[in-house]
């Protein structure tokens, strides 16, 4: 005869609490699991000024690629040119526990405060191609400005080393812009002093806006009746803005103008011999370096700069990449090479004679 085993309430019923808190524990460690691999995820901020042109977009995407084969998320921003409102997409980066900030200031000075809100947080600091200025940043990342500036000037009295003279310099909110504006001048000066060169015309470029700079030029040429060697633009934007100051009086092509960016319609320009130059810096390297180096602060690790640069506050840890001259001759081993600029892209805006093999 087959024995009965009868079910023991107290029994069932241990075994039921046990199962349960089997049940909890495991979850809790789950949970403790999943916010550890959380915390140990790298989020990195990225706030941008303001996301007009075609430079910041392929700066953005090429740092979100290798942030992303690093092994960290980025959060990015755009400010629209607003101080106020970055001011306050950073405090948002913040409580969202970003560990490392990228911040490309629309105002060089302003920006300090963003840079304090971060610290309190113990949030790292990058400055990103623009130098904020008078606070406790880890690092600056941008390419030489002092070069860049050389650069335009000597190859513009180098092709017009007598005349009238335009300078439409960048945002006077840019500690970038007074950097280029001033080694513009000291290249310039020696031609000055000797009367072989007039600046007819000198001014900073609210946001460094094209339409700022057409307007600027419309009264440089009224007021030298046309009679201009060279237009010192800072960057291609401006230089847009001034070619189609000097279209409109049949002057483009007859004047130099220089730039910076490497932008398509600067490019164009001048393969068409409207613009005399422009200075590419290759900006992926930029976006790439800065992201390589904020998953080192993220981490802990050392950062690797080249040397140090003031912001009148403390001697910021600097990275300096090399801006490379682009003129007619060599926009194919240039820009086209790097793939920055493609030939079919170039080639669209030009007639068949014009065109880049």
């Amino acid at each position: 005869m087959f024995g009965v085993i009868l079910e023991d309430p107290t029994l069932s019923k241990a075994l039921r609490v046990l199962t349960a808190l089997s049940a909890v524990v495991v979850g809790v460690f789950s949970g403790q699991l999943m916010l550890a691999q959380d915390a140990n995820k790298l989020q990195i901020g990225f706030s941008i000024e303001a996301m007009k042109g075609e430079r910041w977009q392929t700066d953005l995407n090429s740092f979100e690629v290798r942030a992303k084969q690093l092994g960290a998320t980025v959060i990015s921003s755009d400010a629209k040119g607003d101080d106020d409102l970055q001011f306050q997409q950073v405090k948002e980066m913040i409580k969202s526990g970003i560990t490392v900030l990228v911040l490309l200031p629309h105002d060089s000075a302003k920006a300090a405060r963003m840079v304090d809100a971060a610290k309190s947080a113990h949030v790292k600091v990058i400055s990103y191609d623009r130098l904020i200025l008078n606070s406790d940043v880890d690092l600056y990342v941008s390419f030489d400005r002092v070069e860049i500036g050389r650069m335009q000037a000597e190859y513009l009295v180098k092709h017009a080393p007598k005349g009238n003279y335009v300078l439409i310099a960048g945002s006077p909110n840019d500690e970038g812009a007074k950097a280029l504006h001033d080694e513009q001048m000291k290249v310039l000066r020696p031609y000055i002093d000797r009367g072989d060169i007039q600046v007819i015309a000198d001014g900073y470029t609210k946001d460094w806006l094209p339409s700022e700079a057409y307007l600027f030029m419309l009264k440089a040429i009224d007021s030298a009746q046309g009679n201009i060697a060279a237009v010192v633009a800072s960057n291609d934007a401006m230089a847009g803005g001034a070619i189609q100051a000097l279209r409109e009086h049949k002057l483009d092509g007859k004047v130099a103008v220089s730039g910076q960016d490497a932008d398509l319609a600067s490019i164009i320009c001048i393969a068409l011999g409207t613009q005399s130059m422009t200075v590419y810096k290759p900006v992926t390297n930029q976006a790439v370096r800065a992201a390589e180096e904020a998953v080192h602060l993220a981490k802990g690790e050392q950062r690797h700069a080249d040397g140090t640069v003031s912001n009148g506050k403390i001697k910021v840890p600097a990275i300096m990449l090399k801006p490379v001259l682009v003129t007619k001759d060599n926009i194919k081993a240039t820009v086209v090479k790097d793939g920055f600029q493609t030939s079919k892209d170039i080639n669209q805006g030009l007639s068949k004679d014009q065109q880049i093999n």
